[in-house]
């Protein structure tokens, strides 16, 4: 035996070896194998309306009608008036149910069992285009949620030529109705609407706001340029303080310390004379004002900062008032219908304020407004006031301004603007060029890195 194992010991590291891998083989084989079940996917919801998953649900749209209640719309599927008792309370400060309004769309979530008895355990009710809130109808419980549809936002740049006025002129070019409003409202200082002329001419960028393929509003106005008479008027949009304003290109303030005219939606019938025919007493008079022809109830405002100097009869001038403005200027207001609220002798009032309301009081032969200013106690052409810029850039915005400036005019002109270079927010900017330096070119400079 001793030979044996003296002939072969050099073999027995190996066989070991060899023992030990048949050992660990056969006892992975005769291990338990573990069974893995695999887990079903979860199912697709094809079908999400609201945020509530509706694949199995049938759904009802509707629109609230006139004089009807939520409690009568939810009577109708079947709500008992205990359950909207009980939502009455639960949604008193989410949305109380009396906000509901005739017209308004809702879409109502319906289970339907075997036997066909349907239940009601979802109703959406649209507030607006955008928002809506939805009420839950559980076994025991009820729940309100609000909550906002998707809205995507397209950026648009139009040109329009006036042929009439600028509310055709955009509703003949299709653009959004309320355009018309935001460019008179940032243009009130400085185009005087009532003399636009045919020819006359705006570009304008600005936000259109989609849910699905509905228009649903427009967004920020991101500049604008207005041709009047062949000269451009540029409205370019910057943050000083806490509040955007438009600024002209050269840095100036759209808002001036007078407004070009103490009403919207009107046309002018006389304007300022030393020589015109009374349309009531047949003879040549001066006639120290404007006159702005207007439906009655049409609201009258401040056109600057001051005070309330007279508020009363004013003879022929019916219902008239007065207000004292810096500057020695004064402004008068006459044939009113009747005063805003809260107006009286000594109150303060600013510009845009509205102040009273477009009638026929006193010698007049149909509704309309009398404007009058004077300086100094002597009467002035309101349509030939020149008005300074109420504030201009601050020098420490002057190179924001110019970043945001040559962006936007660029944009207006048509020219090809890459997106990232695009002003999309004003709330913060890149890191602005040195002054001296083209923006533009400094963009051009940073990509090139």
């Amino acid at each position: 035996m001793l030979e044996i194992y003296q002939k072969y010991k050099k073999y027995l590291p190996v066989a070991l070896g060899v023992l030990a891998a048949i050992l660990i083989v056969v006892t992975l084989a005769l291990r338990p194998r573990e069974v893995v079940e695999e887990q079903p996917a979860e199912p697709e919801h094809k079908l999400v309306v609201y945020g509530i998953v509706a694949d199995s649900l049938t759904l009802e749209t509707g629109e609230v009608g006139d004089g009807q209640t939520m409690g009568g719309l939810l009577g109708g599927f079947g709500v008992s008036a205990q359950i909207v008792d009980k939502l009455n309370t639960a949604s008193k400060e989410i949305f109380p149910l009396n906000k509901v309004r005739a017209g308004n769309r809702y879409t109502a979530f319906l289970e339907e069992d075997t036997a066909g008895l349907r239940t009601l355990r979802h109703l959406a009710y649209e507030k607006n285009a955008i928002d809506y809130v939805v009420f839950n109808f559980m076994t025991d419980s009820v729940s309100v949620v609000e909550g906002v549809k998707e809205v995507t936002t397209i950026r648009e740049r139009d040109t329009v030529t006036i042929t009439s006025s600028l509310w055709g002129a955009i509703m003949a070019a299709g653009l959004p109705f309320e355009l018309a409003a935001e460019m008179e409202d940032i243009y009130q200082w400085s185009i005087d609407f009532f003399s636009i002329q045919k020819g006359d001419r705006f570009t304008v960028i600005y936000d259109r706001q989609m849910v699905d393929t509905v228009d649903v509003g427009l967004g920020r106005v991101w500049g604008a340029e207005f041709v009047q008479g062949g000269k451009s008027y540029y409205a370019i949009p910057f943050k000083q303080g806490e509040k955007i304003q438009y600024w002209d290109e050269q840095g100036n303030s759209l808002r001036k310390a007078l407004l070009k005219a103490p009403l919207k939606y009107s046309r002018i019938s006389s304007r300022f004379t030393y020589r015109r025919l009374h349309p009531v007493h047949r003879v040549y008079r001066a006639h120290t004002g404007v006159d702005y022809a207007a439906p009655s109830g049409t609201p009258v405002v401040a056109v600057a900062d001051g005070v309330v100097v007279f508020k009363g009869w004013g003879g022929g001038g019916g219902n008239t008032l007065k207000i004292k403005h810096a500057g020695n200027l004064q402004s008068g207001y006459l044939h009113l219908r009747g005063y805003a609220k809260g107006i009286k002798q000594g109150s303060r009032v600013s510009q845009g304020d509205v102040i009273g309301y477009v009638g026929s009081t006193g010698t007049s032969t149909g509704p309309h407004l009398d404007f009058r200013l004077w300086r100094n106690g002597t009467p002035i052409d309101p349509l030939k006031v020149p008005s300074e810029p109420s504030e201009p850039i601050k020098k420490e915005n002057v190179v924001p301004f110019e970043y945001v400036r040559e962006r936007i005019m660029a944009e207006l002109r048509g020219d090809s603007i890459a997106m990232e270079d695009m002003i999309v927010q004003l709330d913060s900017l890149p890191v602005q060029p040195q002054l001296g330096e083209e923006p533009i070119a400094a963009a051009t400079k940073e990509e090139k890195r």
